[in-house]
Formats: C-alpha cells, structure tokens, sequence
C-alpha cells in the first residue's frame, strides 16, 4: 500500500497506539521545559547556597594565601590542603548538586512522564538517511526551533537590559565596598540575576509544551482504515468472532437441551416460551432452570419433552416469570416458589395416579399465586 499522508490521518490515536508508541520510546518531550526547570533550580541553589558557599571560599582564600615559610617549601602541604579545602566548600557544593539532579530529572519527567524503553536505545539506520535528514531539516519541528531559537535570544536579552538597569546602583556600590562583604553581596545578586535570567525561559517553555504535546498526537494520528484494522487485531474479525458467538450458542444449547430429558416438569406459555424445571435436594435446596427458550428454541424443548415423556404443563404466566427473572442453573425466585411448588405437586401426584399408586390429581389452578412484581 502507498503510504498515506498526514491529510488522511483525521483520527485520533487509540490507546493502544498511544500504549505501543511509549513501548518504543515515543512520547512528548520538552527540552525546553526540562532547561528552565534545571536553570531555575540552579539559581534558587545558588541563592539558598550561595551565601554559605561565598563565606566557605573567602575562608578557604584566607588560609591559602597566608604561609609559612616552611609551608612554601614543603612539597607535600599541597596534599593536605586538598582535603582542608574540600571539608570547606563539600556541604553548600552538594547541596547545589543535589537541587539540580532533583530538577534534572523532575523537569523531564513532566511532560510525558517516566519512561524507559529498550527499543528507544536502538539504532536506527533510518535517521542516516539523507532525504529523511534534509525532511527533518525543512519541516515543522525545524522551524519550530528555529523560532523558539529566536526567541530565546529575545526575551532573555530583554530580561538581561532590564536586569541591569535595576540592579545598575547595586553593581557599581559592589567596587567600593569593602571585603569581604563586597563578596557576600556580589554572590547574593548574582544570584538574583541569574534568577531572573532563569526565569525569562519559562516563556519559551510555555510554547514549547503546548507544541510538543501537539506535534506528538500529530505524528500518532490514524487513518480511518488503521483505527479498523487495529479494532480487528486487537478484537478480532467481526465476522469470525460472530461465527465464534454463534458456535458458542450451539454449544450451550446443545448442553441445555440434554438436560432437558432429567426436568421434571416443562411449563409453557404454550407456544411462545418454554422452560424445563428440575427439584433435585442433593444439587439445590429450591427448583432450578435446566432449560429455557422462545420460539423455535421453545418448540425444540416441547419437542424433546415429548420424546422422552416430561410432563408438559401449560402455565403462560408462570413460564413467562420464570423466563424473564431466572438463568439456566439458577433456582427459582423465592416469590414464585408456590406456584412452582404447586405445579411440581400437581405432576408427582399424576405421576403417582399413572403407576396406579394414587387418585387422579384436581386440575391445576390456572390463576397461581404469582406476585404482581413477577407478572410479565
């Protein structure tokens, strides 16, 4: 087939699509948004840090410019202050790095969410391809960059001219300040500047995430011939699973109308439903359906009964309670209990009056005490 093209792919993807495509590694992604995140980070670290991180360093540049005599010529004080400088600044440097990481990995988990995918970690020989390469180039996501490039330089520019011109007085008062509180203050604006300079990207994150999330569902797209063929795959043939349903149905009706021959009694409607009922104390404590249909499936069960000599009684209200509240294998509604009862009686009794054991039954009540809620 030739391959389709994004004006055919109108609709949108399945969740299995969506399911398969994050298997491969395929999901939004912001760069942008984990930037800012990492570069905001770094700058609240550096102002909750800094501070301690600039009095550590000062302490550090006191004790390395003040030596001895001895300490000059001694070849191996040089070993030793390594150790004394790292005790120094270890605490406010791993508490900078430790900001950062959480950010890392938090800002590119936003959009799209943890994932990690062997086929993602593949190569791939289509992307040394020359025309797919110069497609990338020229197409929507190139362009998108090249804007976002743009306007990165911007806004950022902007947000640094205007920086400045805030915090110009307090540049300048820094050179006449005496140490080491010119240090300290130097470090906490350069925090707040680097701050805001962070800050400036979330401009640019703010359109990125949008477009990511819009480009992905874009390239995840399908045709309308690919949402059927994937609800084939997934589901089956329509037509092979109605051929599936239909077998089924032969099966278990065949399984119920063997059951039919052990009923002790089928109650009919009389032509338009039948149900055979079974009493057996040792399988159930009330009467159970073995048996039930309408039309055809009705005429089949009359017709078994027959066969094989179970009473036939014509109950049509009855038979059309039982159908419609009860299930093959299920007993019979406590309501109706004595109205089964009484037709079950009915048919041991001229049963017992057939092997000449008992006198000819009264005609069964053709209103049996039904409950209105169970009239059908």
């Amino acid at each position: 087939m030739a391959e389709e093209s994004d004006q055919e792919k109108t609709e949108e993807p399945t969740a299995k699509r969506l399911d398969d495509a994050r298997k491969k590694g395929q999901i939004a992604r912001s760069k942008e948004l984990g930037t800012t995140a990492v570069l905001v980070a770094s700058a609240a670290a550096l102002l909750i840090f800094g501070d301690d991180l600039g009095r550590q360093l000062m302490e550090v540049m006191q004790q390395q410019f003040t030596l001895d005599r001895d300490d000059a010529f001694d070849t191996t004080k040089m070993f030793g202050v390594w150790g004394e400088v790292l005790s120094h600044i270890m605490v406010p440097i791993i508490g900078i790095f430790a900001v950062v990481l959480v950010a890392a990995f938090v800002g590119n988990s936003l959009l799209g969410g943890m994932n990690f995918s062997w086929q993602a970690m593949a190569p791939k020989f289509s992307k040394m391809s020359p025309l797919k390469g110069f497609k990338r180039m020229f197409g929507p996501q190139a362009a998108m960059e090249l804007f976002k490039s743009i306007l990165k330089v911007a806004v950022v520019a902007a947000v640094a001219i205007w920086l400045v011109s805030v915090f110009l007085q307090d540049i300048l008062y820094l050179s006449i300040q005496d140490l080491p509180g010119n240090t300290y203050d130097a470090t906490e604006l350069l925090g707040w500047i680097f701050l805001g300079l962070c800050c400036s990207t979330l401009v640019i994150s703010m359109v990125d995430v949008p477009f990511q999330k819009w480009n992905h569902n874009k390239q995840l797209k399908m045709t309308k011939q690919e949402v059927k063929d994937e609800f084939k795959n997934t589901e089956g043939n329509p037509e092979i699973k109605g051929r599936i349903r239909q077998a089924q149905r032969e099966i278990s009706q065949r399984k119920m109308m063997s059951e039919v021959p052990n009923a002790d009694v089928v109650v009919t409607n009389p032509t338009h439903y039948s149900v055979a009922i079974k009493y057996d104390t040792e399988k159930s404590s009330a009467p159970y359906v073995v048996a039930k249909g309408a039309d055809m499936i009705a005429m089949h069960i009359r017709k078994i009964a027959k066969e094989k000599d179970v009473p036939i009684i014509e109950t049509p209200l009855l038979t059309r309670s039982i159908y419609y509240t009860t299930d093959i294998n299920q007993e019979i509604p406590e309501q109706l209990f004595v109205a089964v009862a009484q037709v079950l009686a009915y048919v041991y009794q001229l049963d017992l009056h057939q092997k000449g054991k008992g006198k000819k039954p009264k005609p069964l009540d053709k209103e049996l005490p039904i409950p209105p809620e169970m009239r059908y």
